[in-house]
Protein backbone atom coordinates (compact mmCIF):
# COMPACT_ATOMS: atom_id res chain seq x y z
CA UNK A 1 0.00 0.00 0.00
CA UNK A 2 1.35 3.47 -0.84
CA UNK A 3 1.35 6.06 2.25
CA UNK A 4 2.14 9.37 2.15
CA UNK A 5 5.42 10.64 2.66
CA UNK A 6 6.96 13.55 4.74
CA UNK A 7 8.22 15.33 0.94
CA UNK A 8 4.82 15.50 -0.25
CA UNK A 9 4.31 18.17 2.36
CA UNK A 10 3.18 21.44 1.83
CA UNK A 11 6.36 24.20 1.85
CA UNK A 12 5.77 28.24 1.35
CA UNK A 13 7.88 30.19 -1.03
CA UNK A 14 10.44 32.65 0.51
CA UNK A 15 7.83 35.71 -0.31
CA UNK A 16 4.09 34.39 -0.55
CA UNK A 17 2.99 37.53 -1.88
CA UNK A 18 6.15 37.88 -5.17
CA UNK A 19 5.67 34.34 -5.69
CA UNK A 20 2.01 33.84 -5.50
CA UNK A 21 1.75 31.81 -8.63
CA UNK A 22 5.05 29.79 -8.28
CA UNK A 23 3.44 28.81 -5.26
CA UNK A 24 0.47 27.61 -6.46
CA UNK A 25 2.32 25.48 -9.99
CA UNK A 26 4.89 24.09 -7.50
CA UNK A 27 1.88 22.63 -5.36
CA UNK A 28 0.18 20.94 -8.18
CA UNK A 29 -0.19 17.35 -7.45
CA UNK A 30 -0.84 15.82 -10.83
CA UNK A 31 3.07 15.82 -12.19
CA UNK A 32 2.09 15.36 -15.63
CA UNK A 33 -0.84 18.31 -15.80
CA UNK A 34 -0.82 19.86 -18.95
CA UNK A 35 -3.51 22.18 -20.61
CA UNK A 36 -4.55 26.46 -20.79
CA UNK A 37 -4.66 26.84 -17.07
CA UNK A 38 -1.58 25.07 -16.12
CA UNK A 39 0.72 27.26 -19.16
CA UNK A 40 -1.14 30.21 -17.64
CA UNK A 41 0.40 29.49 -14.27
CA UNK A 42 3.17 28.66 -15.16
CA UNK A 43 3.90 32.02 -17.41
CA UNK A 44 3.03 33.85 -14.19
CA UNK A 45 5.36 32.31 -12.30
CA UNK A 46 8.04 32.71 -14.84
CA UNK A 47 7.35 36.49 -14.52
CA UNK A 48 7.19 36.16 -10.81
CA UNK A 49 11.00 34.58 -10.98
CA UNK A 50 12.03 36.55 -13.31
CA UNK A 51 11.13 39.97 -11.06
CA UNK A 52 12.85 38.13 -8.45
CA UNK A 53 16.13 37.66 -9.90
CA UNK A 54 15.99 40.87 -11.37
CA UNK A 55 15.86 42.93 -8.38
CA UNK A 56 18.25 40.99 -6.34
CA UNK A 57 21.17 39.45 -9.30
CA UNK A 58 22.50 41.93 -11.30
CA UNK A 59 24.08 39.40 -13.35
CA UNK A 60 20.63 38.49 -14.62
CA UNK A 61 19.50 42.05 -14.76
CA UNK A 62 22.10 42.93 -17.27
CA UNK A 63 21.58 39.61 -19.08
CA UNK A 64 17.94 40.17 -19.49
CA UNK A 65 18.27 43.65 -20.84
CA UNK A 66 20.82 42.69 -23.01
CA UNK A 67 19.11 39.82 -24.68
CA UNK A 68 15.65 42.01 -24.68
CA UNK A 69 17.21 44.63 -26.51
CA UNK A 70 18.71 42.78 -28.93
CA UNK A 71 17.52 39.25 -29.31
CA UNK A 72 14.30 38.60 -31.05
CA UNK A 73 11.80 38.20 -28.13
CA UNK A 74 9.79 35.49 -29.55
CA UNK A 75 12.98 33.11 -29.19
CA UNK A 76 13.18 34.29 -25.26
CA UNK A 77 10.79 31.76 -24.16
CA UNK A 78 8.97 33.48 -20.86
CA UNK A 79 11.48 36.47 -20.76
CA UNK A 80 14.30 34.56 -19.46
CA UNK A 81 17.52 34.43 -21.17
CA UNK A 82 19.64 31.51 -21.96
CA UNK A 83 21.99 30.70 -19.25
CA UNK A 84 24.51 28.09 -20.24
CA UNK A 85 25.11 25.29 -17.85
CA UNK A 86 29.14 25.85 -17.76
CA UNK A 87 28.70 29.38 -16.49
CA UNK A 88 28.48 27.80 -12.67
CA UNK A 89 31.51 25.95 -13.27
CA UNK A 90 33.31 29.61 -13.27
CA UNK A 91 30.91 31.79 -11.19
CA UNK A 92 28.66 32.28 -8.30
CA UNK A 93 25.60 34.20 -9.12
CA UNK A 94 23.68 34.31 -5.81
CA UNK A 95 20.33 35.78 -5.26
CA UNK A 96 20.04 35.36 -1.81
CA UNK A 97 22.15 36.09 1.17
CA UNK A 98 24.70 33.85 1.81
CA UNK A 99 23.46 33.18 5.24
CA UNK A 100 20.51 31.96 3.43
CA UNK A 101 22.14 29.33 1.65
CA UNK A 102 20.72 25.65 3.11
CA UNK A 103 22.68 23.50 0.76
CA UNK A 104 25.65 23.45 -1.23
CA UNK A 105 26.33 20.88 -4.35
CA UNK A 106 29.19 20.45 -6.94
CA UNK A 107 28.35 18.87 -10.13
CA UNK A 108 31.54 16.67 -10.67
CA UNK A 109 33.87 14.56 -9.20
CA UNK A 110 36.99 14.82 -7.50
CA UNK A 111 39.12 16.13 -9.81
CA UNK A 112 37.95 18.56 -13.06
CA UNK A 113 35.67 21.99 -12.97
CA UNK A 114 33.08 21.90 -10.77
CA UNK A 115 29.58 23.53 -10.91
CA UNK A 116 29.09 25.17 -7.76
CA UNK A 117 25.41 25.51 -6.93
CA UNK A 118 23.50 27.17 -3.44
CA UNK A 119 20.18 26.35 -2.91
CA UNK A 120 18.41 27.94 0.04
CA UNK A 121 15.64 25.82 1.46
CA UNK A 122 12.61 26.64 -0.90
CA UNK A 123 14.53 25.90 -4.14
CA UNK A 124 15.92 22.36 -2.42
CA UNK A 125 12.01 21.18 -0.31
CA UNK A 126 10.49 22.26 -3.78
CA UNK A 127 12.71 20.48 -5.93
CA UNK A 128 12.20 16.94 -3.87
CA UNK A 129 9.07 17.85 -3.16
CA UNK A 130 8.98 17.24 -7.61
CA UNK A 131 10.22 14.03 -7.31
CA UNK A 132 8.06 12.86 -4.28
CA UNK A 133 4.99 13.72 -6.87
CA UNK A 134 6.33 11.60 -9.58
CA UNK A 135 7.36 8.69 -7.44
CA UNK A 136 3.61 9.38 -5.85
CA UNK A 137 1.70 8.93 -9.28
CA UNK A 138 3.78 5.88 -9.81
CA UNK A 139 3.47 3.92 -6.96
CA UNK A 140 6.98 3.84 -6.01
CA UNK A 141 6.41 5.36 -2.35
CA UNK A 142 5.89 2.20 -0.23
CA UNK A 143 6.25 3.68 3.28
CA UNK A 144 4.97 0.18 4.77
CA UNK A 145 7.07 -2.02 2.79
CA UNK A 146 11.05 -2.51 3.77
CA UNK A 147 13.76 -2.39 1.27
CA UNK A 148 17.10 -3.29 0.45
CA UNK A 149 19.29 -0.75 -1.65
CA UNK A 150 22.25 -1.06 -4.01
CA UNK A 151 23.67 1.93 -4.63
CA UNK A 152 25.35 2.70 -7.84
CA UNK A 153 27.20 6.09 -6.53
CA UNK A 154 29.40 7.25 -4.01
CA UNK A 155 29.39 5.86 -0.32
CA UNK A 156 28.95 8.80 2.05
CA UNK A 157 32.38 10.57 3.34
CA UNK A 158 33.32 13.85 5.23
CA UNK A 159 32.36 16.84 2.92
CA UNK A 160 31.35 14.96 0.35
CA UNK A 161 28.59 17.54 -1.38
CA UNK A 162 28.39 15.67 -4.76
CA UNK A 163 24.53 15.93 -6.61
CA UNK A 164 24.42 12.52 -7.92
CA UNK A 165 25.24 11.08 -4.36
CA UNK A 166 23.02 13.46 -2.46
CA UNK A 167 20.23 12.27 -4.84
CA UNK A 168 20.48 8.76 -4.49
CA UNK A 169 20.41 8.92 -0.82
CA UNK A 170 17.70 11.22 -1.01
CA UNK A 171 15.27 8.41 -3.40
CA UNK A 172 16.26 5.92 -0.07
CA UNK A 173 13.69 7.95 1.80
CA UNK A 174 10.86 6.71 -0.18
CA UNK A 175 10.71 2.69 0.78
CA UNK A 176 12.66 2.25 4.59
CA UNK A 177 15.99 0.77 4.34
CA UNK A 178 16.67 -2.74 5.42
CA UNK A 179 20.10 -2.72 4.05
CA UNK A 180 21.92 -0.69 2.05
CA UNK A 181 25.47 -1.15 0.40
CA UNK A 182 27.28 1.32 -1.96
CA UNK A 183 28.99 0.03 -5.51
CA UNK A 184 31.56 3.27 -5.11
CA UNK A 185 33.37 2.30 -1.36
CA UNK A 186 35.09 5.12 0.37
CA UNK A 187 38.23 4.16 0.83
CA UNK A 188 39.63 7.34 3.17
CA UNK A 189 41.38 8.59 0.44
CA UNK A 190 38.70 8.39 -2.91
CA UNK A 191 36.58 6.12 -3.58
CA UNK A 192 37.04 3.13 -5.37
CA UNK A 193 34.59 0.56 -7.04
CA UNK A 194 33.51 -2.65 -5.69
CA UNK A 195 32.38 -5.36 -8.51
CA UNK A 196 32.46 -7.96 -6.51
CA UNK A 197 30.73 -6.36 -3.25
CA UNK A 198 27.87 -5.70 -5.21
CA UNK A 199 27.56 -8.87 -7.07
CA UNK A 200 27.47 -10.01 -3.73
CA UNK A 201 25.26 -7.95 -2.29
CA UNK A 202 22.54 -8.66 -5.58
CA UNK A 203 22.86 -12.57 -4.55
CA UNK A 204 21.60 -11.64 -0.89
CA UNK A 205 18.80 -9.59 -2.04
CA UNK A 206 17.72 -12.33 -3.99
CA UNK A 207 17.47 -14.74 -1.75
CA UNK A 208 15.64 -12.18 0.69
CA UNK A 209 11.81 -11.93 0.99
CA UNK A 210 11.42 -7.63 0.41
CA UNK A 211 12.43 -5.55 -2.53
CA UNK A 212 15.17 -4.23 -3.82
CA UNK A 213 15.84 -0.94 -5.56
CA UNK A 214 19.15 -0.38 -7.52
CA UNK A 215 19.86 3.08 -8.38
CA UNK A 216 22.31 5.51 -9.12
CA UNK A 217 25.11 5.06 -12.87
CA UNK A 218 23.58 2.89 -15.12
CA UNK A 219 27.36 2.25 -16.52
CA UNK A 220 28.47 0.61 -13.19
CA UNK A 221 25.22 -1.34 -13.93
CA UNK A 222 26.44 -2.80 -16.79
CA UNK A 223 29.87 -3.60 -15.67
CA UNK A 224 28.31 -5.48 -12.34
CA UNK A 225 26.18 -7.00 -15.56
CA UNK A 226 29.30 -8.34 -17.11
CA UNK A 227 31.30 -9.00 -14.64
CA UNK A 228 28.46 -11.48 -13.11
CA UNK A 229 28.78 -13.29 -16.41
CA UNK A 230 32.08 -13.51 -16.88
CA UNK A 231 32.21 -15.37 -13.42
CA UNK A 232 29.93 -17.80 -14.31
CA UNK A 233 27.10 -16.31 -12.16
CA UNK A 234 24.21 -17.74 -12.98
CA UNK A 235 20.95 -15.59 -13.55
CA UNK A 236 18.96 -14.26 -10.79
CA UNK A 237 15.55 -12.85 -9.62
CA UNK A 238 14.97 -10.16 -7.65
CA UNK A 239 11.93 -10.20 -5.67
CA UNK A 240 8.34 -8.93 -6.92
CA UNK A 241 8.14 -4.99 -6.81
CA UNK A 242 11.79 -4.50 -6.95
CA UNK A 243 12.74 -1.11 -8.41
CA UNK A 244 15.45 -0.33 -11.20
CA UNK A 245 16.37 3.89 -11.04
CA UNK A 246 19.17 4.71 -13.42
CA UNK A 247 20.74 8.17 -13.53
CA UNK A 248 24.04 10.00 -15.29
CA UNK A 249 25.87 8.97 -18.70
CA UNK A 250 28.70 7.08 -19.49
CA UNK A 251 31.12 9.61 -20.97
CA UNK A 252 34.54 9.21 -21.65
CA UNK A 253 33.29 5.41 -21.71
CA UNK A 254 31.91 5.80 -25.10
CA UNK A 255 33.53 2.84 -26.40
CA UNK A 256 31.72 0.62 -23.84
CA UNK A 257 28.47 2.46 -24.23
CA UNK A 258 25.40 0.38 -24.69
CA UNK A 259 22.17 1.13 -25.92
CA UNK A 260 19.40 1.65 -22.79
CA UNK A 261 17.01 -1.32 -24.31
CA UNK A 262 19.68 -3.72 -24.52
CA UNK A 263 20.94 -2.35 -20.61
CA UNK A 264 17.10 -3.36 -19.89
CA UNK A 265 17.03 -6.71 -21.41
CA UNK A 266 20.26 -7.15 -19.47
CA UNK A 267 18.90 -6.34 -16.19
CA UNK A 268 15.34 -8.33 -16.97
CA UNK A 269 18.03 -11.47 -18.09
CA UNK A 270 20.00 -11.44 -15.16
CA UNK A 271 18.26 -9.98 -12.32
CA UNK A 272 14.81 -10.83 -13.33
CA UNK A 273 13.14 -7.42 -13.17
CA UNK A 274 10.51 -6.33 -15.44
CA UNK A 275 11.33 -3.40 -17.99
CA UNK A 276 8.72 -1.71 -16.61
CA UNK A 277 9.93 -1.39 -13.21
CA UNK A 278 13.41 -0.24 -15.32
CA UNK A 279 13.54 3.70 -15.30
CA UNK A 280 16.34 5.87 -16.60
CA UNK A 281 16.34 9.68 -15.23
CA UNK A 282 17.83 12.83 -16.71
CA UNK A 283 18.60 15.43 -14.48
CA UNK A 284 21.48 17.92 -13.19
CA UNK A 285 22.86 20.33 -10.46
CA UNK A 286 21.91 23.16 -12.18
CA UNK A 287 18.79 22.09 -12.83
CA UNK A 288 17.39 20.15 -10.57
CA UNK A 289 13.53 19.49 -11.94
CA UNK A 290 13.24 15.56 -12.36
CA UNK A 291 13.16 13.98 -15.57
CA UNK A 292 11.89 10.22 -15.17
CA UNK A 293 10.84 7.82 -17.64
CA UNK A 294 7.42 6.78 -18.43
CA UNK A 295 6.55 3.36 -18.82
CA UNK A 296 7.59 3.57 -22.55
CA UNK A 297 10.92 4.72 -21.34
CA UNK A 298 10.33 8.40 -23.02
CA UNK A 299 11.42 11.06 -20.52
CA UNK A 300 8.85 13.61 -20.15
CA UNK A 301 9.02 17.01 -19.01
CA UNK A 302 6.75 17.49 -15.67
CA UNK A 303 4.42 20.31 -15.10
CA UNK A 304 6.43 21.68 -13.96
CA UNK A 305 9.04 22.69 -16.13
CA UNK A 306 9.18 23.76 -20.24
CA UNK A 307 11.87 22.04 -22.77
CA UNK A 308 13.36 23.61 -25.67
CA UNK A 309 15.87 22.21 -28.20
CA UNK A 310 18.34 24.91 -29.49
CA UNK A 311 20.33 25.31 -32.98
CA UNK A 312 23.82 24.64 -32.50
CA UNK A 313 24.94 27.32 -34.71
CA UNK A 314 22.20 29.59 -34.20
CA UNK A 315 20.59 28.84 -30.73
CA UNK A 316 17.18 29.14 -32.59
CA UNK A 317 14.52 26.89 -31.03
CA UNK A 318 14.38 23.82 -33.28
CA UNK A 319 10.88 22.15 -33.69
CA UNK A 320 9.78 18.69 -32.78
CA UNK A 321 12.36 15.53 -34.10
CA UNK A 322 15.76 18.19 -34.96
CA UNK A 323 18.74 17.37 -33.09
CA UNK A 324 20.25 20.54 -31.03
CA UNK A 325 20.98 21.98 -27.40
CA UNK A 326 18.55 20.98 -24.47
CA UNK A 327 17.36 24.01 -23.06
CA UNK A 328 15.43 23.59 -19.92
CA UNK A 329 13.36 26.32 -18.19
CA UNK A 330 11.58 26.34 -14.49
CA UNK A 331 10.65 29.13 -12.32
CA UNK A 332 11.14 26.91 -8.99
CA UNK A 333 14.64 28.26 -8.18
CA UNK A 334 14.76 31.26 -5.90
CA UNK A 335 18.73 30.98 -5.17
CA UNK A 336 20.29 30.96 -8.26
CA UNK A 337 19.17 33.06 -11.56
CA UNK A 338 19.41 29.40 -12.95
CA UNK A 339 15.76 29.57 -14.31
CA UNK A 340 16.76 29.12 -17.98
CA UNK A 341 19.71 26.44 -18.48
CA UNK A 342 21.26 25.70 -21.68
CA UNK A 343 23.23 22.24 -21.32
CA UNK A 344 25.69 20.42 -22.93
CA UNK A 345 23.77 17.64 -24.17
CA UNK A 346 22.37 17.19 -27.70
CA UNK A 347 18.83 15.78 -27.96
CA UNK A 348 15.52 15.82 -29.67
CA UNK A 349 11.85 16.55 -28.32
CA UNK A 350 8.81 15.26 -29.30
CA UNK A 351 5.20 15.58 -28.74
CA UNK A 352 3.73 12.99 -26.30
CA UNK A 353 0.92 12.03 -28.03
CA UNK A 354 4.05 10.31 -30.09
CA UNK A 355 4.99 8.22 -27.07
CA UNK A 356 1.70 6.29 -26.59
CA UNK A 357 1.98 6.23 -22.99
CA UNK A 358 -0.98 7.96 -20.63
CA UNK A 359 1.04 10.88 -19.98
CA UNK A 360 0.37 14.06 -22.45
CA UNK A 361 3.58 16.07 -21.74
CA UNK A 362 6.01 16.58 -24.50
CA UNK A 363 9.35 14.42 -24.24
CA UNK A 364 12.93 14.46 -24.99
CA UNK A 365 15.45 11.98 -26.14
CA UNK A 366 19.34 12.40 -24.94
CA UNK A 367 21.64 11.92 -27.60
CA UNK A 368 25.13 12.65 -25.97
CA UNK A 369 27.39 15.60 -24.93
CA UNK A 370 27.72 18.05 -28.00
CA UNK A 371 31.50 18.12 -28.77
CA UNK A 372 34.42 17.39 -27.21
CA UNK A 373 34.90 19.06 -23.45
CA UNK A 374 37.53 19.15 -20.62
CA UNK A 375 34.64 20.02 -18.25
CA UNK A 376 33.82 16.52 -15.95
CA UNK A 377 30.58 15.01 -14.49
CA UNK A 378 29.77 12.95 -12.11
CA UNK A 379 29.56 9.96 -14.15
CA UNK A 380 33.21 11.08 -15.80
CA UNK A 381 34.60 11.69 -12.86
CA UNK A 382 33.17 7.75 -11.50
CA UNK A 383 33.57 6.00 -14.55
CA UNK A 384 37.81 6.92 -14.24
CA UNK A 385 37.33 4.38 -10.99
CA UNK A 386 36.71 1.44 -13.94
CA UNK A 387 39.88 2.27 -15.86
CA UNK A 388 41.94 -0.91 -15.60
CA UNK A 389 38.58 -3.24 -14.78
CA UNK A 390 36.97 -5.89 -17.29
Amino acid sequence: MTRSNPHLAPFDVPDPAALARLQQLCDLSNPYACGPAEEKLFTGAMAEINAWHRERSPFFRDLQDADLRKADPADIPYQAPLVHANFFKHHEALSIPRDAIHLHLTSSGTTGQKSQMFFDEWTIRSAQRMVARIFDHNGWITSDQPTNYLLFSYEPSRDLNLGTSFTDNYLCDFAPSRQAEYALRNTGNGHEFDPFGSIAALHRFAEDDIPARVLGFPAFLWFTLERMRAIGSPPLCLPDDSLIILGGGWKDHADRRIGKHELYGRITEQLGVPSERIRDTFGSVEHCVPYIECAHHNLHAPVWSRVFVRSTRTLKSLPYGERGYLHLVSPYITSVPAQSILMGDLASLHPGEECGCELGTPWFTIHGRAGVSRNRSCAVAAAELMKGMS
